[in-house]
């Protein structure tokens, strides 16, 4: 009899932990993004001034001359957190390895976690090692929201089964759904551009985005009014479809979002932009991403495929069904 392979022998983990772990990937990486606009606004982008060390012959902040010890302490602060998101991406690789039955899904999905951690280790290097230049900031924040994104699908995955997928809502309007994503892809990065261009780069002495603030704004606030019209239109789409209460649910919380974003947006720029409104449209980022992943994620399930016991074996066990509700699917 052949022996079992190091990944069989994991213990089986049910899918409440597999999505509790999700869940917390999901605020991990939304809170790595927010430590590290607190980075930016403090001026402490250049605390640590080298990388991976914060010092050369030091790992941690020491006394040097021109650099305030609080600057240091900001920007170690970030880093120290890369290894608790590092600990939850890991811990949600293990789970979906010892899923029982193990799903490729869930398990690429988790893969991502700790894949993002690592590519933004090297974006985060990069960043440093070229003095904070507004093109390796601006991708800094952009994967963070990518990540975000796989995160809420690795929470529905958590407790998704593994037949085949079945829409909850018309293939027409989960194509607008989609089309109104890329639309959220485009706004944030033209909201990252007017940050290239503006006030914060973590730095005084950075050099930034070479661009007018205010055209660079106008075309973040046309995209906002271009996604706030296709919300309204699928918001009429979905009463017309007679779309599930949980698909509603998920919109309606989405909508909120984004006029809050909005608001808060605008109130930002007015006032000159200051720095903890920065860091609050950052983490208003992360929470339209995250909203915009779960309702997208919320059109459709993958119901537990279900195995017919074979004649000789009595000894197969049939899981029960995933249920319709998008809420038990999906963050």
């Amino acid at each position: 009899m052949a022996r079992p392979s190091l990944l069989d022998r994991l213990p089986a983990i049910p899918p409440v932990l597999m999505r509790r772990l999700a869940i917390a990937a999901v605020v991990a990486q939304a809170g790595i993004a927010v430590t590290g606009s607190v980075v930016r606004v403090t001026g402490s982008g250049l605390g640590c001034p080298t990388w991976p060390q914060c010092f050369p012959g030091s790992l941690v902040p020491v006394a040097h001359p021109g650099i305030a010890a609080v600057t240091q302490w900001v920007e170690f602060g970030n880093r120290l957190l890369t290894f608790v998101v590092i600990t939850v991406s890991g811990l949600c690789l293990l789970a979906a390895l010892g899923t029982r039955p193990r799903r490729r899904r869930l398990t690429w999905l988790a893969a991502s976690m700790p894949l993002g951690v690592v590519a933004q280790a090297v974006i985060g290097g990069i960043t440093v090692l070229t003095g904070l230049t507004w093109w390796s900031v601006m991708p800094h924040f952009l994967v963070s929201m990518v990540l975000v994104w796989l995160a809420v699908l690795l929470v529905a995955a958590a407790t998704d089964g593994d037949g085949p997928v079945r829409l909850l809502v018309p293939r027409p309007l989960r194509a607008l759904i989609a089309t109104s994503s890329a639309v959220l892809a485009a706004l944030l990065v033209a909201g990252s551009l007017v940050t290239s261009a503006g006030p914060h780069a973590g730095d005084a002495s950075t050099p930034r985005l070479d661009a007018n603030v205010a055209d660079l704004a106008q075309l973040h606030a046309d995209l906002l009014f271009g996604y706030l019209g296709m919300l309204v239109a699928l918001g009429f789409a979905l009463w017309a479809t007679g779309a599930g209460a949980a698909v509603r649910r998920r919109y309606g919380v989405l909508v909120l979002a984004v006029v809050g974003q909005g608001v808060l947006g605008g109130v930002q720029y007015a006032l000159g932009v200051p720095e903890v409104l920065v860091a609050l449209h950052v983490l208003g980022a992360a929470v339209v991403t995250a909203a915009a992943a779960a309702l997208w994620a919320g059109t459709a399930q993958r119901p537990v495929r279900h195995t017919a016991p074979q004649a000789d074996d009595t000894s197969v066990v049939v899981r029960p069904e995933v249920p319709s509700d998008a809420d038990a699917v999906s963050a």
